[in-house]
């Protein structure tokens, strides 16, 4: 078996994964599983068969491998990143294995070199796998490293791991860096860091000339997946070469043409229509058109982003839709709907749909995709149920027969599920405001489940976890005290400076979100309301443009009322909702009249706002019998997609408002 593990390596470099023999030693390692009993020998086999395992001999795999790691030598931390690379290769993830995997490589940090780290960090973010202790250790463990890095390759491997998780002043002194070294950068170095500059939004302009000069230099030698990655990247961060950008069109339309690739026709459709052109080949429209009945689902809405860049860009789009445009986008819908129809396995389907983007698909094959899951209802089993409930939730959709047999197998099953799977499996429930007697079963069932390992939780998925109980007016004391708790609040500190920014700024979003909450709802835990200074940031910040509907609404109410100063738009409240209108009527339901009316300001851009805040001041005192009225306009954003029922979070809101004494009408 040794020597056979270092075959299927052979096989590997030669791109060998799905050959025949490959198969053979898919089987052999099947037959032979039980005599395997070097870590390194099975690890390695792991990753070569990774392509072929069924779903049995990958559970049969993941014992094996989990029984190993307890043997062997602790420091040998090849054999913890195999399975996690094995584990990224078939998308599978198995938390209990993933996190012995992280306890075994964590403990290695201090003797890991910049390019396993690198690889490391790579892995756990494909898989999406967020682990503060891990991350928090590379980062120092890179920093040490920084002055010894000083060779293209190692400062290479160095500067895309470190740059994401560190500050602004160490990211600048490693962008001075990767200047000076920019002349010894292959191909491939200076294509990973201007990746790196695209997803930190580098505002380096020179240090991003240098690495594009380098990329133009060297475009014969890249391929179809990085010429793609290249141009986004070099578009993304807005730079201007129009020479550069005429040859990168020219080379994604040769590989175009000569692609047999069903996942690279719909990439490289995507990054070509980001490009600027009047004119779209009629030859792209043919290839895709060819290549779609072999695409995946994820790759249809790739292709729909592609033809609404070129609608667009059409100088014919204001006459009227050219009609090859109708006929691909008809074809698409048509092969969904027949893939959709005639699948038969629910997780292959799910692994299809983990990506969609754009709204195409929902408005387009949403309701067939529920129909399927409904067709394959009984597939549905607790290690599926997380995967499920994020779909549910993206779309919003909520489909009561799919969200009850999730609710009864997740509760059956509670025991098996990861306790921090139960964040995914509680969502749906919580945002789409969906009750049952079993649904209450679950969500006990799952804060029991959850509770003994509060401590181990990652500090943002508590946070979002937290809040999504508190959408349904649920607030497990154990759950609020650690959350509030100082030590936690500075380990979530530490981990928001590392997250992207768009996590970061949900997270912060989520975590005041649940603060308010729980001053409103359960003043009995007497936590502080520590977020004034942040809802001010986020009042000067936000758009208070004022609509044609809103000035339309505000005329009305003022007719219906009595007199314009009788409603106030745009009422900030205590704890920073802002209510749409506010109006207050006394004990005979006639409008009281404000001592000011609502005040419009015209900006510097000639644009209408409504003053910040407005109608602060008098949202005190009432006279007595008076009530304090707030109208809400909600647009379809605050329902379920395929009902008038209302979201959680509308619902929450309505609660507070009710709290801090209004009469709330929608």
């Amino acid at each position: 078996m040794a020597t056979l593990s270092k075959f299927s390596v052979c096989l590997s470099d030669q791109n060998l994964y799905h050959s025949p023999i490959m198969g053979q030693i898919t089987e052999i390692v099947r037959q032979k599983l039980d005599t395997i009993d070097d870590a390194r020998v099975l690890t390695t086999l792991m990753i070569s068969v990774s392509h072929l395992v069924s779903p049995r001999l990958r559970d049969a795999l993941i014992v094996k491998a989990d029984t190993l790691l307890d043997s062997m030598d602790p420091f040998h931390y090849n054999n913890p990143r195999r399975i996690v690379q094995f584990l990224r290769n078939i998308r599978f993830m198995h938390q209990p294995l993933l996190e012995k995997c992280n306890h075994i490589l964590l403990k290695n940090v201090p003797h890991l070199d910049t390019e396993n780290i690198s690889i490391i960090l790579g892995l756990f973010q494909s898989m999406q796998y967020d682990n503060f202790a891990f991350t928090l250790a590379a980062k120092q463990r890179l920093m040490e490293l920084v002055d010894t890095s000083t060779d293209a390759l190692s400062f290479t491997k160095l500067f895309v791991a470190l740059v994401p998780l560190a500050g602004h002043a160490t990211r600048e002194r490693l962008e001075n860096a990767a200047l000076l070294l920019a002349e010894e950068l292959n191909a491939q170095q200076a294509l990973a860091i201007l990746e790196l500059l695209e997803e930190t939004q580098c505002r380096n302009l020179q240090l991003i000339d240098k690495i594009a000069s380098i990329l133009h230099k060297n475009l014969e030698v890249y391929g179809p997946m990085e010429i793609s990655k290249m141009t986004q990247s070099l578009l993304l961060l807005h730079y201007q070469n129009p020479e550069l950008f005429s040859k990168l069109r020219s080379i994604l339309l040769r590989f175009l043409q000569a692609s047999l690739h069903p996942y690279e026709v719909p990439m490289l459709a995507r990054v070509i229509s980001m490009l600027p052109s009047l004119h779209v080949d009629e030859a792209i429209i043919a290839r895709v058109n060819a290549m779609v009945p072999q695409c995946s689902l994820n790759a249809y809405s790739s292709i729909t982003v592609a033809i609404a860049r070129w609608i667009r860009n059409d100088p014919t789009y204001r006459h009227n839709t050219p009609s090859k445009y109708v006929r691909l986008l008809q074809t698409l819908k048509r092969c969904g709907q027949t893939r959709l129809q005639n699948a038969e396995r629910l997780d292959a389907i799910l692994e299809e749909l983990r990506y969609i983007s754009g709204e195409w698909f929902e408005e387009t094959l949403l309701e067939e995709t529920v129909v399927m899951f409904q067709r394959l209802v009984e597939q549905v089993s607790w290690a599926n149920v997380p995967e499920l409930a994020v779909y549910l939730t993206r779309t919003s959709y909520r489909c009561e027969t799919l969200l009850e047999r999730m609710a009864n197998v997740a509760f059956e099953n509670m025991h098996k599920i990861h306790y921090s799977g139960t964040y995914a499996t509680l969502l749906p429930f919580a945002v789409l405001d969906y009750n049952s007697p079993k649904v209450d079963e679950l969500f006990d069932a799952c804060i029991q489940r959850l509770t003994p390992h509060i401590r181990s939780f990652e500090p943002h998925l508590l946070v979002l976890l937290a809040y999504a109980l508190a959408l349904v007016d649920c607030f497990p004391e154990e759950v609020i005290r650690e959350v509030f708790s100082v030590d936690f609040l500075a380990k979530l500190d530490a981990q928001l400076e590392m997250m992207p920014n768009a996590l970061n700024v949900r997270v912060r979003l989520r975590l005041m979100e649940l603060n308010r909450a729980v001053c409103l709802e359960c003043p009995e835990f007497q936590v502080p309301w520590f977020h004034k200074r942040f809802c001010q940031q986020l009042q000067k910040r936000s758009n208070n443009l004022v609509s044609p509907v809103q000035q339309q609404i505000q005329s009305m109410l003022g007719e219906v009322l009595g007199g314009i100063n009788c409603a106030r738009a745009a009422v900030l409240t205590p704890y920073f909702y802002t209510v749409d209108f506010e109006c207050v009527q006394d004990r005979n339901q006639r409008a009281i009249p404000y001592s000011e009316p609502s005040q419009l300001q015209i900006d510097e851009d000639g644009k209408l706002r409504w003053e910040s805040g407005s109608g602060r001041k008098e949202s005190t005192g009432l006279p007595p019998g008076a009530r304090r009225i707030a109208l809400d306009f909600l647009d379809s954003k605050s329902f379920c997609k395929n009902s008038q029922h209302m979201k959680g979070e509308v619902q929450m809101k309505k609660r507070h408002l009710e709290i801090l004494g209004y009469h709330v009408l929608h």
